[in-house]
C-alpha cells in the first residue's frame, strides 16, 4: 500500500464517490473537472493505497425484515489480548452483529444488532452472547428510530494534506 498525497481533486473524488460509489467513471471524472483516464488512475491509486477500501449497497434493514436494532454494551471477564481476540473473532461469524467496536472504559465493546423482531434478538442474547464463558454482563439499549445514518468520515474538500 502506497502512500498517496491528497491533492483537491483526490479529496473531491473521495467525496462524491463516498456519496454514490455507483457514478461511472465519466460522470466521476466531469464532476472533479478532469478526463476519464487520469480520474480512473487517481481512483485505482486511492484504492491502493487504503482510502477506498470498497463499495457497497445500502440496504433498508425494515424491507429485509429486520425491524430491531441493538446496541449492547459488552463486558469481558478478560482482558488479555487473547481473550479480547477471540471475542473479536467470534462477532465477525454472527451475521446479525453488523458493528463491532473495542472501547476505552466501563465496557470492553460496544456491538450493533439487528434482528427481526424482540423475540429474535432475546434469543440471540440468550443462546449466542451471553453464553460466551468470557461475557461477564451485557447492556443493551434498544433504538427507536434512526435520524441519523450517514456511512464514511467527513472529507473536508478546502484541506491540502500535510
Amino acid at each position: 500500500m502506497q502512500k498517496v498525497k491528497l491533492d483537491h481533486i483526490d479529496r473531491r473524488i473521495l467525496s462524491d464517490l463516498q456519496a454514490d460509489g455507483r457514478m461511472t467513471n465519466v460522470e466521476l471524472a466531469g464532476r472533479v473537472g478532469i478526463s476519464a483516464p487520469p480520474c480512473l488512475r487517481r481512483v485505482r491509486a486511492l484504492e491502493e493505497a487504503g482510502y477506498i477500501r470498497g463499495y457497497h449497497a445500502e440496504l433498508n434493514p425494515q424491507a429485509l425484515g429486520y425491524g430491531v436494532t441493538v446496541f449492547a454494551m459488552v463486558g469481558l471477564s478478560s482482558q488479555a489480548e487473547q481473550d479480547l481476540v477471540a471475542f473479536e473473532h467470534t462477532v465477525s461469524n454472527w451475521p446479525q452483529v453488523r458493528e463491532c467496536h473495542m472501547l476505552a472504559g466501563e465496557n470492553d465493546f460496544i456491538l450493533k444488532i439487528v434482528a427481526r423482531d424482540w423475540d429474535a434478538y432475546q434469543t440471540f442474547l440468550t443462546r449466542e452472547l451471553t453464553a460466551l464463558a468470557n461475557v461477564a454482563h451485557v447492556k443493551t439499549a434498544l433504538t427507536i428510530r434512526c435520524s441519523k445514518n450517514e456511512p464514511g468520515v467527513p472529507v473536508d474538500l478546502a484541506a491540502e494534506e500535510a
